[in-house]
């Protein structure tokens, strides 16, 4: 006999949203939710199964019997289940048995919508209500100030599982990182973390990126209010909170969202649409509506219950194009004959839209590597409608231009000035992410040429060339201290290092770029605009020797870089500038202070010779392999 009361969190509203695809809050109706019905305690469970024809909530507290706790479905067709359980408290371990029309396949799964899971490897959802009283009230209320497009940008990007270990072996917990973690963020001068995927997944060398639960932070490293210490303490001590989002793809694992109710539920049917062959992993359908509200439910889900103030999207161009990774003949055209995935494109748009039409302050970021066209332009002016979008053109021209040894970047000399010819077609981040330390690509450091000397002073240069240029910027962990080895995820980063001069000065150089980058106006409030670059020469392919001005809202704040890409010092060197008294140096990536040779002068006094197409000139040390910063 069933104990099920009829009972349900679902209005006829509602209902009608969920079919139409603009429910964007689901997670307040379906999943699993502790309330009180006519006295009782307990849980009502909604799942949403159309080709169930039944379907039973199963778990710690009925022995995992799904004769006891069947749910009921709707009479609306809108394919969801229902029911209410008293007893069932927070806690409780449970899963849907479902039983499927087609051909009689019995599934367990894991609920869509739960909000805590068992640790892997284990699958149960766990019922959580995961409350908290949150203290970053001042954040929240000046959120725009701190996340603006024309406010400093520099993104620290962190794999938690690896950032440190205890023991040797152990995960940090949530409640661990917010002290550790936030304090270095701090003292390196970051305005933003970035995490890698939280939501919790099953398989460690996924880092992250093959979900299961996109309603819960893993259980890893601690419980759902844990997790909201850590964006709470990171939002108290002035730093956003950025998390990496998956709508592109999910795993076949037997208790996640794959053939979920006996049916292609979730993923498109077509297999040329909806597997991703690098990948080995499911494609959610964004042509049906109740996925598009799945999906955007989630993303308002993180930004709503978690207060954080971005997502970056992973794998945008897997979504945007239809023979991604595929031959020939493994693929279908849309309507028009190209190969552009307008559903994906249209649910890319309708989730920007609603992510900044319901909050102020935050930032959806496209990590896009084609040259689709307005990923970060609004959606009314026929864009994505993202905030920014990764560049990684500049990323790969760069450190290629870098690899090479510097007798040679005299002749290729256009890798490193190209990128200003489309730096303003988007509103670019610069990453070094995680992507760029594995797989045999070694670190950015051992990227490097030369002897030890010229690698880190090759890196300190790279750095400083990379917080000048238009553009907000990422780092992931390890970079900022010259990691010398590649990223393991099993591993903790190389922490020792920094007791050597060498890496600390590495450390010191980042954390002096940020500082910079901060109070600096003319490198963030026009870093996505024309107006806020000049160049002064970058065609001196002889000495290897760029030279740029950027630029604020007052010209007084206007900066000269100048970069020397040999190892070779370059004594009387002259830079057109504008009009000004005296030139102060601001920055030196040769500084003795990051275990450089302290070649340069702290300032220069301009005089009338034109040079540069500038009515006035200066004449500047420029040291090996290094940028200077003049203001």
């Amino acid at each position: 006999m069933s104990n099920v009361l009829p009972h349900s969190l679902f209005s006829d509203f509602d209902i009608d949203l969920f079919k139409s695809g603009k429910h964007y809050r689901l997670y307040e109706k379906l999943g699993a939710h502790p309330i009180e019905v006519d006295g009782k305690k307990g849980t009502y469970f909604a799942v949403w199964a159309p080709s169930a024809k039944a379907v039973s909530v199963i778990g710690d507290f009925n022995h995992w019997d799904g004769d006891q706790h069947p749910l009921n479905v709707r009479w609306d067709q809108s394919g969801i289940w229902e029911g209410f359980i008293p007893g069932v408290d927070i806690g409780s371990l449970y899963k849907y048995k479902i039983w499927s029309h087609n051909n009689d396949v019995v599934t367990e799964k894991a609920d869509p919508f739960g909000r805590y899971c068992e640790q892997p490897p284990k699958t149960a959802s766990v019922v959580w209500n995961g409350e908290y009283a949150w203290k970053d009230s001042d954040w929240m209320a000046n959120r725009e100030n701190h996340n603006a497009l024309d406010k400093p940008y520099s993104v620290y990007e962190v794999h938690l599982g690896s950032w440190k270990k205890k023991n040797g072996w152990e995960f940090m917990t949530y409640l661990e990182l917010a002290d550790d973690l936030v304090d270095y963020v701090h003292d390196m001068g970051f305005t933003h973390v970035e995490f890698m995927p939280i939501m919790e997944y099953p398989f460690d060398p996924s880092w992250g990126y093959q979900l299961t639960g996109y309603f819960a932070p893993t259980s890893r490293f601690g419980k759902p209010e844990d997790f909201k210490v850590l964006v709470d303490i990171f939002h108290q001590k002035g730093i956003g909170v950025i998390l990496d989002w998956v709508p592109s793809h999910f795993p076949e694992d037997a208790h996640g969202l794959g053939f979920f109710d006996g049916s292609n539920l979730y993923e498109h049917p077509d297999r040329r649409r909806g597997y991703h062959p690098d990948w080995k992993s499911l494609i959610f359908n964004y042509g049906r509506n109740e996925v598009r509200a799945f999906l955007i439910s989630n993303a308002i889900f993180w930004l709503d219950q978690y207060h954080v103030d971005g997502l970056r999207v992973d794998a945008v161009a897997s979504m945007l194009y239809l023979d991604y990774s595929r031959e020939d003949g493994e693929w279908e055209p849309n309507m028009y004959g190209n190969n552009e995935n307008l559903e994906a494109m249209s649910f890319l748009r309708e989730m920007n839209q609603e992510v900044y039409g319901n909050f102020k302050g935050v930032q959806t970021i496209a990590e896009e590597s084609t040259a689709f066209t307005g990923v970060s332009k609004p959606v009314h002016f026929g864009g994505l409608g993202f905030g920014m979008k990764w560049m990684m053109g500049w990323m790969h021209d760069t450190l290629e231009f870098f690899k090479k040894e510097p007798v040679y970047r005299s002749y290729d000399l256009n890798d490193i000035t190209f990128s200003m010819t489309y730096a303003f077609t988007e509103n670019f981040m610069l990453p070094f992410s995680h992507d760029e330390v594995v797989y045999g690509k070694k670190s950015l450091l051992y990227r490097m040429p030369g002897d030890e000397w010229q690698r880190f002073a090759n890196l300190r240069m790279l750095y400083g060339y990379m917080f000048t240029h238009p553009g907000a910027n990422l780092l992931f962990m390890g970079g900022e201290f010259g990691q010398s080895s590649e990223w393991d995820f099993e591993n903790s980063l190389d922490w020792h290092l920094t007791q050597y001069d060498f890496h600390s000065g590495i450390q010191k150089t980042i954390r002096d770029l940020n500082q910079l980058y901060k109070t600096e106006p003319a490198l963030f409030e026009k870093q996505f605009s024309q107006e806020g670059f000049q160049w002064v020469e970058y065609n001196d392919a002889e000495n290897a020797v760029i030279s740029y001005l950027r630029k604020g809202n007052n010209p007084e704040d206007t900066l000269l870089v100048v970069c020397n890409f040999t190892p070779v010092p370059r004594n009387n060197y002259r830079v057109g500038v504008p009009k000004s008294k005296t030139m102060k140096l601001l920055f030196n990536s040769d500084s003795t202070n990051y275990s450089g040779s302290g070649i340069g002068k702290k300032s220069a006094k301009p005089t009338a010779k034109e040079w540069n197409g500038q009515d006035q000139s200066i004449t500047l040390n420029l040291p090996p392999l290094g940028v200077v910063v003049y203001k």
